[in-house]
């Protein structure tokens, strides 16, 4: 059968789209200092800059809607005595500033409340400038990061030159824990529940920390190359994603279990490109998706994260290179945009560029299955509770269709531990409606070798295809499928999202559950646009080609001739690729019902019916060979044992 095929996803067509040189904010003094940090952070109302300042260390703080030129003398946070690296906003006050110096202090700031950046200035028009509420002092070299707790409020973490991570109190001033590293940390990040740190040092070593035992549980050898390396917990779950360089400096992504670092990578790594700019990643939990922002480069890739594995879904590109980059918190993105993550990059270090990305979407209402409950400002904890051993399983979420309809905001605690799955464990019906693929298909490129599912297959390979046939004949959901379901739309190219003909996710997607003994098959159905289609009078397995992925397919040939046939690795590489796509009308699904390219469900069915035979015959073969060679060797036994005499 000719044509690609690729996964359905609702996010693929996800795009980038820069804000207009109106709405970004220019003559900007962003420092030149070397570190690598973001230099830019952002809580969605205010953007601190890490400013270009002589006299000390200084940062400048830009209400969101001030967009436009900055004045000549502008308002800065000064206090430190030398260059400030890094800044991080308290999520749970969107007023208080937190900012690491190379003094080896961490000043604590109050953004005043009629705060204004163009008009921050005493009665002769000289800017005022902000001084700290107060510093915190143990650190005995420079503090490169510090990164606020996601669940307590007034707990904050750094890292310094010191070779340590401190987690302090930040009410009293105190740093309650200290994690020894033997090398200085470049990236740091919590786990969703706060309980643990991910760390990766300039060692070369990824380590997980359970903090308030102040202990590692699990640590490993990350990327080999010389560079920095970067880490983040993606989401609510007990996976990693890092960024690193190989020994050939190639930039690489990698994806780990948090607490079996020792087993190294799942799959192994993801080769981006031979750039030489340190790749920042930015998990959005809501959505799954992966975004890495290359450091000197204009482009932003962004994958989608399933099952352990990484999703190309495209990239956002730009002549315009960046050095800093922040996110914004998901509760403050424009959800009647279909706004998916809200960005800021720097620019020639003299101006900030918004950068917002969008799922393309006509329906004009509350689009639920890409606004799950984000992470809301009001705290779970106190540090005090923290502190004293009491724990939380995530942060207090926000509901976001309250943010849609402009209603009072509406919160829940997230969920126990107990009966939560893994990102790994989550089944492809608990993500929200998946969109059906319109029009052929295309294989997404992967940058790897997929690692084969660890699920238990479901195809049985002692059932005979007629008792298959047998059940999927009786089964009533067969007969609704067929007048639900349509064929493929033979169109042959990929949509764009700049137009505006295809209906993108118009409708909800629907999951049919054929169950056919230990085989359970998921097959994909619209629920509008659907046309009827005649049942089949009888369901004969003949040989059909199958499309998959091309280094799968060369594996299953290699298994067919050798005798070892893994029934994940079939799993994986055929049963998930099969596909209905709906047609828009009927006259492209009587076109489509006489294609010799289209995929129906006689078709699926047929598939797994040849499947079957080709495993029993494999079967058949390795018995044989199982036969024959304890037949050789039992009449070498006999010769040697005759040669012995």
């Amino acid at each position: 059968m000719s044509g690609k095929f690729v996964r359905a996803s609702k996010y693929r067509h996800v795009f980038g789209q820069a804000a207009k040189k109106e709405l970004q904010y220019e003559k900007l003094k962003v420092t030149n200092n070397a570190w690598d940090s973001n230099l830019l952070k952002t809580n969605g109302k205010f953007i601190a800059v890490n400013w270009n300042a002589s006299g000390g260390g200084a940062f400048a703080v830009i209400p969101i809607e001030e967009v436009g030129k900055a004045p000549d003398q502008v308002p800065l946070f000064r206090g430190h005595t030398a260059q400030v690296l890094d800044t991080d906003f308290d999520p749970f006050d969107d007023h208080r500033i937190a900012s690491g110096s190379d003094d080896s202090k961490i000043g604590i700031w109050n953004i005043p409340e009629n705060y204004k950046f163009h008009d921050h200035a005493d009665e002769d028009g000289e800017p005022i400038d902000i001084k700290p509420v107060k510093f915190l002092t143990g650190h005995a070299r420079k503090v490169g990061h510090i990164l606020y707790h996601p669940v307590a409020k007034n707990v904050l973490a750094s890292s310094s030159g010191d070779n340590t991570v401190k987690l302090w109190d930040v009410e009293t001033g105190k740093d309650m824990i200290t994690l020894k590293h033997p090398n200085m940390v470049t990236s740091m990040s919590f786990s969703y529940d706060g309980n643990h740190l991910a760390t990766v040092a300039r060692d070369k070593k990824l380590r997980v920390w359970n903090i308030r035992d102040g202990r590692i549980v699990s640590e490993g050898p990350a990327h080999t190359g010389a560079k920095n390396q970067r880490v983040v917990w993606l989401g609510n779950s007990d996976r990693l994603a890092t960024t690193g360089f190989s020994k050939l400096s190639d930039r690489q992504i990698g994806i780990w279990d948090a607490f079996n670092l020792e087993k190294g990578d799942l799959g192994g790594f993801y080769t981006v490109d031979q750039s030489s700019g340190i790749l920042m990643p930015f998990y959005d939990e809501g959505n799954r998706i992966l975004y890495l922002v290359g450091k000197g480069d204009g482009n932003i890739r962004y994958y989608e994260f399933q099952n352990d594995e990484l999703f190309e879904l495209s990239e956002f590109q730009s002549t315009e290179a960046q050095r800093g980059f922040a996110v914004a918190p998901k509760r403050t993105v424009n959800v009647k945009e279909n706004e998916v993550l809200k960005g800021f990059k720097t620019v020639v270090d003299q101006r900030v560029e918004p950068v917002s990305f969008f799922v393309p979407r006509r329906a004009e209402e509350f689009q639920e299955d890409i606004y799950p409950d984000a992470p809301s400002d009001k705290p779970a904890l106190t540090a005090e509770e923290w502190f004293s051993g009491k724990s939380v399983e995530g942060p207090i979420l926000i509901n976001m269709r309250s943010i849609y309809d402009g209603s009072a905001p509406s919160f829940r605690e997230a969920k126990t531990s107990e009966g939560v799955p893994t990102q790994a464990e989550v089944p492809k019906d608990e993500e929200g409606p998946v969109e059906n693929v319109e029009g052929p298909t295309i294989e997404p490129k992967r940058v790897v070798k997929q690692e084969a599912s660890k699920s238990p297959s479901p195809l049985n390979s002692a059932s005979p295809p007629s008792a298959i046939n047998h059940v999927l004949k009786e089964d009533s959901s067969i007969k609704k499928l067929l007048k639900k379901s349509s064929d493929i739309d033979q169109v042959n190219h990929v949509e764009d999202p700049s137009r505006d003909t295809s209906g993108w996710e118009e409708a909800d997607d629907e999951l049919v559950h054929i169950e056919n003994g230990p085989a359970v098959t998921l097959i994909e159905t619209r629920k509008e646009k659907s046309v009827k289609v005649d049942p089949p009078k009888e369901l004969k397995p003949e040989p059909v080609s199958i499309a998959t992925d091309r280094k799968q397919g060369e594996k299953l040939q290699e298994d067919k001739y050798s005798g070892k046939v893994e029934s994940p690795a079939v799993e994986k590489s055929l049963v998930p690729s099969t596909t209905i796509a709906t047609a828009s009308n009927k006259e492209d699904a009587s076109a489509a019902k006489t294609s010799p390219k289209s995929l129906g469900l006689k078709q699926s069915v047929e598939k797994l019916s040849t499947l079957v035979l080709q495993l029993e015959d494999v079967v058949d073969k390795l018995t044989k060979a199982n036969l024959d060679k304890d037949e050789r060797l039992f009449r070498l036994e006999q010769k040697i044992s005759e040669f012995s005499k």
